[in-house]
């Protein structure tokens, strides 16, 4: 016996009932899955930003204001006190030190520090279903085709021999888009390393066929950065405002795929306020502090100008912005000048970029996700910028496995003000120079008798008679004035235990334990475990 016709009419109407059901909760999900804007700059310090130092002196309005419309959180942390290895552990939520960069930071020439097949942010979100793109400072290594018989520094800043060491014309391999991203535009390395030139995705724009160099600090006569291979034109004034316009160019070509159900992951790594610090004619002298606070200003007009791209596209209610520093503060913003009127660029941390101690490595952190984030609160949880993944696999529903962001913790329940368990309670440091400390709670342990940088005491400085290991209670000490090591002794060998076991296993994070973990020196001089 053959269907009737309204048996079929009925079918089909369930059928199609169904399918839209089906497409219905999958463009829901979609939709759920926020765009992602990962905004990272370039030794900013803690005090410089005014919602976190209130008795700074520089002018920050739309950082204030990112921290109004989301959360604020007082007690981040980079993996690292200097760029590259910070910028490791955002890239892979994993510790700078278990790469092979042991201490200082790579160059303009380097090759790719990121290990072939180690899984990436950018990689991981790619593969479900999101745009990525990186703009701006790269400064983990890219292959670039060496001259023959020519090398290049592989683990630390190019000689000034080794500038033309390499064939600008050809492209390069293993760099921003071998790690996960479509697209990528920027510069090399930090703005005071060769070459100068923008790369997009893996060519140089213009070819560096001149030799320049450009002053450390906009007014100075003393101070350079590094002579070699330059672009006709290229300006180093212009880098701030060039990356700006692209990272809002891209939210603009990204947005009617964004709210389609395609979202988009941009990590918009400034190369400032770091030198050479050179903010434009229309900046200089508006903090009536120095050049480096006029550049402050203006890095906080570019952020505002991202922010309003993200409005004027209408995606601001389904994307997360995360606002931080890859280190503390530079020297090289001039401290004292900064101080005598009353700025403290590390507010009230010792230390500043480069050191072991809270100045090199506590960093703003300011996160907005309007539904999901209550504006205007704040949270004391401990963050480390390696924590980047796990909240991004979190927040997309994604399932990392054992073998990838092994020191990575989500940090999703601390911007949902969820009561809970503190997601991360430890957390180690590392300085310029390779020194490590290791944090759980208030105490904090560094395995080294000085700054592990460039702040008194410095490193091979100290009377061999002084205590080798610093000990602080944070939540007594915050300006890690008083070693208590010797009263303590107990506190001093767990929390050695512990950085010995993070070591050994590979991870700091549950889980199985690494068969790939690099025996790394926890003190100076000691052997390796």
């Amino acid at each position: 016996m053959q269907p009737s016709r309204s048996v079929y009419i009925q079918f089909l109407t369930l059928l199609f009932v169904v399918m839209c059901g089906q497409w219905t909760a999958r463009t829901a999900v979609a939709v759920d899955r926020p765009n992602i804007v990962f905004v990272l700059c370039d030794d900013l310090g803690y005090g410089d930003v005014k919602c976190f130092n209130p008795n700074g002196k520089i002018a920050t309005p739309h950082m204030d204001q990112l921290a109004r419309d989301g959360m604020l959180f007082t007690d981040a942390h980079t993996s690292s006190s200097v760029c590259s290895p910070t910028r490791y552990g955002l890239m892979t939520g994993r510790y700078n030190w278990r790469s092979r960069l042991q201490s200082g930071v790579l160059g303009g020439l380097s090759p790719r520090l990121i290990e072939p097949g180690r899984l990436t942010v950018a990689e991981m979100l790619k593969r479900h279903g999101y745009h990525t793109a990186c703009i701006g400072k790269w400064h983990l290594g890219m292959d670039w085709v060496k001259l023959p018989g020519k090398q290049v520094s592989e683990l630390s800043i190019e000689t000034a021999a080794q500038v033309r060491n390499v064939d600008y014309s050809q492209p390069t391999q293993n760099g921003p888009n071998s790690v996960g991203f479509d697209y990528y535009y920027g510069i090399s390395a930090s703005l005071d390393m060769v070459p100068y030139t923008y790369i997009e995705n893996n060519r140089v724009t213009v070819l560096p066929t001149e030799d320049r160099d450009f002053a450390m600090m906009w007014g100075r006569k003393t101070g350079k950065t590094r002579l070699g291979p330059a672009a006709p034109k290229f300006d180093a004034t212009d880098v701030l405002p060039d990356l700006t316009r692209k990272a809002i160019d891209y939210i603009g070509q990204r947005a009617k795929d964004a709210k389609a159900g395609k979202p988009f992951f941009l990590y918009l790594p400034f190369a400032s306020p770091h030198t050479p610090i050179l903010p434009t004619k229309e900046w200089l002298g508006k903090s009536e502090l120095n050049a480096y606070a006029d550049f402050v200003m203006h890095q906080d007009a570019c952020l505002g100008e991202v922010l309003e791209a993200i409005k004027k596209q209408e995606l601001s209610d389904n994307t997360l912005v995360v606002f931080t520093s890859d280190n503390g503060c530079s020297p090289q913003a001039q401290f004292s000048e900064l101080q005598d009127k009353g700025h403290q660029p590390s507010h009230v941390f010792r230390g500043h970029k480069a050191d072991i101690y809270e100045g090199g490595h506590r960093v703003p952190f300011i996160v907005r996700w309007p539904g999901h984030v209550q504006a205007g609160t704040r949270s004391d949880q401990l963050v480390c910028l390696t924590d980047f993944m796990a909240t991004a696999a979190e927040i997309t529903g994604i399932q990392l496995s054992d073998n990838t962001a092994e020191d990575s913790i989500s940090f999703l329940p601390a911007m949902q003000a969820k009561v809970a368990p503190l997601a991360r309670q430890a957390i180690v440091h590392h300085s310029i120079n390779g020194s490590f400390a290791i944090r759980d709670g208030s105490w904090k342990l560094a395995l080294c008798p000085d700054s592990g940088g460039w702040s008194e005491p410095r490193p091979g400085k100290t009377d061999r008679t002084a205590p080798q290991v610093q000990l602080f209670d944070l939540s007594k000490d915050i300006g890690e004035q008083t070693n208590v090591a010797a009263d303590n002794p107990e506190v001093v060998m767990r929390l050695t235990n512990m950085l010995e076991d993070y070591v050994m296993k590979g991870r700091s994070t549950p889980g199985q334990p690494q068969s790939n973990a690099v025996p790394v020196q926890i003190r100076k001089g000691a052997p390796a475990k």
